[in-house]
C-alpha cells in the first residue's frame, strides 16, 4: 500500500531538514503521472485559470470550476498530498462561506486548501477551518489575487523592514493553524531569512533555493504554456512542440489516406 503524504509529514520534513516538492496539476492523467513521480504535493492552483481555461487573471475562476478539477486530480492520485487553491471571492465575504466553500474542496477529494494573503479576518478564517478539520496552506509575498492592490506582478520583501513584515506575517499564520506558507516572489534572502525563523515549513514560488520546498506550474516545467514564462520558471520538457508535431502528423496522414491503416480498421 502507497503510504500517502499528510500534514504529519510535511512538519517531519521540516525537522529533519529535508526539502520536498510541490507541483500543479488540473487533469487525472497529469495528476496520476506526477504522482508516480514521487511529488510531494499536487496543488490544483488557480493558475488553471490562465493555462487550462484561457482566463486573463486567476480572478475569473470560480469554486463550482475548482470543485470539478479537484476531483478530477484527486482520483489520480495516491501518494502526494492534494491541496487546492481557494480562488477569489470564495473566502473573502464572511467565515460562514469561506468555510462551506473549503468544505467542498474536501469532498471533492482534497486534503488541504490554500489560502493566500495577510489579515485579522484570514487569521480568523485559517483558525476556524483548522477547527473544521480542514488543513490550510498560507501564501504570502505577491498574491496573485491582491494584484490590483498590489500594483502588478512586484517583488516582494525586498528591504530588511519589508522582509520583517512579512515575516511578522508569516508567524501569525503560523500561530493561526497553517501548515505550510508559500512565499512568491520574494527575494532569496529575504526568503532564507523568514525560512530559518518559522516552524512550518516555506515553499518557493521564485523565492529561491532556501525555502524547505519548491513549487512550478506543471505547464511551465513541462513546456506545455507558452504563452509566459515566469524568470524562476525552468522548463524540462517541450510538450507544446510534441502536441504541434503528433497533431500536424495526424492531420497530414488523415487528407493523405495514411489513417487508419488496415491494421487499425474492424
Amino acid at each position: 500500500m502507497v503510504k500517502k503524504i499528510t500534514v504529519n509529514t510535511i512538519r517531519k520534513f521540516k525537522e529533519n531538514n529535508e526539502k520536498f516538492s510541490v507541483l500543479t496539476a488540473y487533469d487525472y492523467s497529469t495528476a496520476k503521472y506526477i504522482d508516480e513521480a514521487g511529488i510531494d504535493i499536487i496543488l490544483i492552483g488557480d493558475s488553471l485559470a490562465m493555462v487550462a481555461l484561457g482566463y486573463e487573471t486567476t480572478h475569473c475562476i470560480g469554486v463550482e470550476e475548482m470543485q470539478i478539477f479537484t476531483r478530477a486530480v484527486a482520483k489520480g492520485v495516491q501518494h502526494a498530498m492534494v491541496v487546492t487553491d481557494m480562488p477569489f471571492l470564495s473566502y473573502h465575504t464572511d467565515i460562514s462561506s469561506a468555510v462551506k466553500n473549503c468544505g467542498l474542496m474536501i469532498k471533492g477529494g482534497a486534503n488541504a486548501v490554500k489560502i493566500e494573503g495577510y489579515s485579522e479576518y484570514i487569521l480568523n478564517v485559517i483558525r476556524r477551518l483548522t477547527e473544521t478539520g480542514i488543513p490550510v496552506m498560507g501564501h504570502l509575498g505577491f498574491t496573485p489575487q491582491f494584484i490590483n492592490t498590489l500594483g502588478g506582478y512586484k517583488i516582494q520583501g525586498k528591504t530588511q523592514e519589508a522582509a520583517e513584515e512579512i515575516l511578522k506575517q508569516a508567524k501569525e499564520l503560523e500561530k493561526a493553524g497553517v501548515f505550510s506558507i508559500v512565499l512568491e516572489m520574494v527575494p532569496q534572502q529575504s526568503a532564507k531569512y523568514i525560512t530559518e525563523n518559522l516552524t512550518v515549513p516555506t515553499i518557493s514560488c521564485g523565492a529561491g533555493k532556501y525555502c524547505d520546498a519548491q513549487v512550478l506550474v506543471s505547464d511551465d516545467v513541462f513546456g506545455k504554456f507558452a504563452d509566459f514564462k515566469p524568470k524562476f520558471a525552468r522548463k524540462y520538457g517541450d510538450i507544446k512542440s510534441l502536441i504541434y508535431t503528433c497533431a500536424k502528423q495526424f492531420n497530414d496522414d488523415v487528407k493523405s489516406g495514411k489513417f487508419p491503416s488496415e491494421e487499425e480498421v474492424f
